[in-house]
């Protein structure tokens, strides 16, 4: 096969005409900006967020391909959602800063805690995914989770304060929720009970009430699965059935000691 041949076969089988990853790159850029806008104290907040309506708009005109969508009408309404945002996310760095005994300041919560960043990421994408602007809010969250391994659907409703520590190998599917004063540990997950393309409307994944702490690598799946409020659901449990408020969930692992024979 001569190259034009090759050359001819790739551009046969290139059939998404509207996947560009200049969407990706300019959604990372975006979200970058929009970060370092609301909390870095040397970035001027006028100019970004000017510069931040000219990059919305060029991300608009890249995945608003429908014409009955007029995704750049979205920016004004979601400027006027920042500072509520940003009111939650300071909530979020408190409580991490309050109750965490390895933080040594609330400045260390913002640079450091990769919980934190999984957090704001989400809270700013889930506006987006509300006003049902397509491919950005789950592009943002992405960029999120390749960079502090917690994987975040914007289509999550999460309540304030929330606290993520540690932080590495968080899921949270897309329709769960969690209420106010929840905080959960490394390798949590969320999830649903089997993926099935029919269940897109349904809700599928567990709901957290209020004040409930969940430890390291527990599994909680299903829709109809509520974790009561002020309940502790322990590390490496696997629940897909609710519980009752002022729960305590612990799994208990049979564990076989060997002493190891003298020399």
């Amino acid at each position: 096969m001569n190259k034009q041949s090759v050359i001819d076969q790739i551009q046969k089988n290139k059939r998404n005409p509207h996947l560009k990853f200049r969407i990706k790159e300019k959604t990372e850029e975006f979200t970058r900006t929009l970060f370092y806008t609301l909390f870095d104290n040397d970035t001027p907040v006028p100019e970004n967020i000017n510069l931040l309506e000219k990059l919305f708009e060029e991300l608009a005109d890249l995945v608003c391909w429908s014409p009955d969508k007029p995704c750049r009408d979205i920016w004004s309404e979601y400027l006027e959602k920042l500072p509520e945002i940003l009111r939650k996310l300071n909530e979020d760095a408190r409580a991490m800063a309050v109750n965490d005994p390895a933080a040594n300041s609330i400045e260390e919560v913002y640079l450091s805690y990769p919980g934190f960043y999984a957090i704001a990421i989400y809270r700013l994408s889930h506006e987006f995914y509300n006003f049902g602007l397509p491919l950005v809010p789950r592009l943002m969250t992405e960029f999120a989770h390749r960079l502090t391994g917690t994987d975040i659907n914007p289509g999550a409703k999460i309540g304030t304060p929330f606290f993520i520590d540690h932080a590495t190998g968080v899921v949270i599917g897309e329709t769960a929720i969690i209420k106010d004063n929840v905080k959960i540990y490394q390798g949590v997950t969320l999830g649903a009970l089997y993926v099935d393309r029919k269940m897109r409307s349904v809700k599928r994944h567990p709901t957290i009430e209020e004040n409930v702490t969940i430890y390291a690598n527990a599994t909680i799946l299903g829709g109809e699965t509520v974790i009561g409020a002020n309940s502790i659901v322990g590390g490496n449990v696997w629940l897909t059935a609710s519980v009752p408020a002022d729960s305590m969930i612990s799994h208990n692992p049979q564990i076989n000691i060997k002493k190891a024979a003298q020399k």
